[in-house]
């Protein structure tokens, strides 16, 4: 009898579509299980490769049956689209996990832990938070304007806001509910300020210790930060940054990138003037995407290599 090498796992929220096949590819069982039934399953089954997609709820899955003995494998959806045959369900899908996760030049996507993961959770949380605080300033700007009151931009306005409505008359059923609007500010604004004291580099939940990534161009890749490829012909044709993967971390270099760039005259060292080297030729977007990949880069060494970052003697920090 075959034994078995690979099972490949189509995740759900209450149901699990599992494919277990041999070295040589045979389809050895489908299994339609619970969460509960399926733990059980993996922890009376001898170890082998456990394949699923990378989306919610496998990191911890994954860690599970690492636990008993597995060695589980987490792919991107999109590498495993073009091996589905025929018709698409779960099963299908569970057997194209297993025929993605066989090729020997597949990608893999490491296990985040506990702690990666909850600070993910932080970061997907503090945007939310950041979008509903947006949210309720544009309404009271926009329902003031409505009555002829133009406040000044930015959310400083919102502290100020007391002030200025003495400064107009207005209805008094409109005064109680932009009071109550600006509460709901100031408690999003209260809260944002607490996950900002608790609030670590999501470079950190991304890339964990590196070793995923061959090099620091793979890792910058993964984030969307190198240039899309439409080459044929021989001929080579790069267009702008593919944007692909974790595009909130992506924005966050970029930011960091356009800082650097309003205090470049303050800055010194091989990193600056290779920057100012780049403005001379190119646009200011380019630059903070090609410094947002240097970025990336660096911060990859720095994880992998468990180094320090070397700025020179006359950089300084920003």
């Amino acid at each position: 009898m075959s034994e078995l090498a690979m099972v490949g796992i189509d995740l759900g929220k209450h149901s699990f579509h599992l494919h277990g096949q041999d070295k040589t590819g045979r389809e050895m069982f489908r299994k339609r299980l619970s969460r509960q039934q399926m733990m059980r399953f993996f922890s009376n089954l001898p170890a082998c490769t456990v394949a699923m997609e990378a989306c919610a709820g496998a990191h911890f899955v994954a860690r599970q049956l690492m636990v008993m003995g597995h060695v589980a494998k987490l792919i991107s959806p999109q590498f495993v689209r073009p091996y589905v045959k025929g018709n698409k369900n779960d099963f299908v899908d569970a057997e194209a996990i297993c025929e993605a996760a066989s090729r020997p030049s597949m990608r893999f996507v490491s296990p985040k832990t506990e702690t990666q993961q909850t600070l993910s959770v932080l970061h997907r949380l503090r945007e939310s938070l950041v979008r509903d605080r947006t949210k309720t300033a544009n309404q009271m700007h926009g329902f003031l304007l409505e009555f002829g009151v133009s406040l000044p931009r930015g959310l400083a306005a919102m502290k100020r806001l007391p002030v200025i409505l003495t400064e107009h008359e207005l209805p008094t059923r409109l005064m109680s509910l932009l009071d109550r609007l600006r509460e709901h500010f100031n408690y999003l604004d209260a809260q944002i300020e607490d996950l900002d004291k608790d609030l670590a580099c999501q470079l950190a939940v991304e890339m964990g210790d590196g070793k995923q990534y061959a090099g620091s161009r793979d890792f910058a890749a993964s984030i969307g930060l190198v240039p899309r490829q439409y080459s044929t012909g021989g001929k080579a044709n790069l267009l702008g940054i593919s944007k692909r993967g974790d595009k909130n971390l992506r924005r966050l270099l970029v930011q960091c990138a356009r800082v650097y760039l309003q205090q470049l005259k303050s800055q010194h060292g091989a990193l600056a003037e290779w920057v100012r080297s780049l403005l001379i030729r190119r646009h200011s977007n380019v630059v903070a995407c090609a410094l947002a990949n240097k970025l990336a880069r660096i911060a990859w060494a720095i994880s992998a290599g468990h180094g320090v970052f070397n700025a020179g003697p006359d950089a300084v920090a920003i």
